[in-house]
């Protein structure tokens, strides 16, 4: 008890030196976030130790945030999106994804390893692609709306993704293993049973909680049903942000959504600030002082394949001109979900641990680079993409 409450103020403490200073110097608070993982953790000072830890548990700021970003979207309104999500989403993922294998194949790489490299990193991250759209409120705009789409599709490929990588390893699974039909019913299953109790119970529950009058037990009731959805879905090999934004939309039309919003805002805000903290104190210096020129190519080939990819669908997407550019340096970076899909594909063979970490430094060091690459647009190129629009 007394370690975790020491970790605690380790990380509230790093957290209010270190934002401040970043958001004051015009980097922005993400970048803030990370610099104060890399200093507490195992390269830095080494306050911190017990990573993974600390990673699963951060995974709730992104969770808090999908459910609220949920509270925003009723199903009619979801509905309206579905060529966003799917048309958007397929044609970004399977782009990137192509565009990454065959790198990594011209690098030599076999190409089992080179599809899950290139399947791994051609997500983005959905915490902070958020996170910037959020603060810079454009997720009403042409812009928001493709970036949520394409994110929220990533979220959806967690069953094909994490199914397909048994079947890129060296060995054939047995046949006790669940074949993907059935992962998928499940999958679907699990999707239906939430819905009809959020349609049919949810509210009834929420009124009678409310009669209480007692706002501590209502909190608490919305942290029940946000995380236990969230596991639910992760039992069924969904994502967890994805049944937190579930979770979400079946409260869009209730009548105490803006209550629970109010309620959830502080939790989301911390425990996002708590992932970025994670995932600073995950970046592992001693692969990078080993093979450091083989690091930056790759860091630099992810972001600029990413970003080139993102620019030249960004006319697809319906994103302005004057914003292609910052479109396509937002989504460059990799996701916290190749995190997870690394460690799937290390169990299943197609990987080795050196390469594991390998591609979790790169991604780790791509999400660094965004807030510092987003910093240079505002700073140079935005001003010349305005005057570029307004000119022509």
């Amino acid at each position: 008890m007394t370690k975790l409450l020491i970790d605690v103020v380790i990380f509230l403490a790093a957290a209010l030196i270190a934002v401040p200073l970043a958001v004051r110097l015009g980097f922005g608070a993400v970048l803030g976030y990370l610099v104060a993982g890399i200093v507490i953790g195992p390269w830095g000072l080494k306050l911190v130790t017990d990573i993974d830890a600390i990673l699963h548990f951060s995974e709730l700021g992104i969770v808090l945030m999908m459910f609220v970003i949920g509270l925003e979207m009723r199903v009619d309104a979801l509905w309206a999106m579905r060529r966003t999500i799917f048309g958007y989403g397929t044609m970004q993922m399977t782009v990137c994804a192509a565009a990454l294998s065959g790198i990594f194949l011209v690098l030599g790489l076999p190409w089992r390893i080179a599809l899950a490299g290139g399947l791994a990193l051609s997500l983005s991250s959905t915490a902070m692609v958020m996170s910037e759209l959020q603060e810079r409120k454009l997720m009403d705009e042409p812009t928001g709306r493709a970036g949520f789409g394409i994110l929220l599709f990533q979220d959806m490929a967690a069953i094909p993704l994490i199914a397909l990588l048994p079947l890129l390893g060296p060995t054939v699974p047995t046949p006790a293993e669940e074949p993907g039909w059935l992962v998928a019913l499940k999958a679907l299953a699990m999707l239906g049973a939430i819905a009809l109790v959020g349609r049919y119970l949810l509210h009834v529950v929420l009124r009678l909680i409310t009669s209480i009058g007692v706002p501590e037990i209502f909190t608490a009731f919305a942290l029940l049903w946000i995380v236990g959805i969230a596991l639910l879905m992760e039992s069924v090999h969904l994502s967890m942000s994805l049944g937190a934004f579930v979770a979400g939309v079946l409260l869009a039309d209730s009548d105490f959504r803006h209550q629970v919003e109010i309620d959830m805002a502080p939790f989301k805000g911390l425990l996002l600030g708590l992932f970025f903290i994670a995932v600073g104190t995950s970046i592992d210096f001693g692969v990078l002082m080993r093979e450091p020129v083989r690091v930056a190519v790759l860091v630099v080939a992810l972001v600029g394949i990413k970003s080139i990819a993102q620019w030249l669908l960004a006319n697809r997407f319906g994103v302005p001109p004057s914003q292609r550019s910052y479109f396509a340096i937002l989504l460059s970076q990799g996701g916290e979900f190749a995190f997870v899909v690394m460690a799937a594909s290390l169990a299943a063979g197609v990987i080795d641990q050196r390469q594991s970490s390998l591609v979790t430094l790169v991604v780790a060091l791509s999400m660094v680079a965004t807030p510092l690459l987003l910093l240079v647009h505002r700073r140079l190129l935005q001003p010349f993409a305005s005057r570029e629009v307004g000119e022509g």
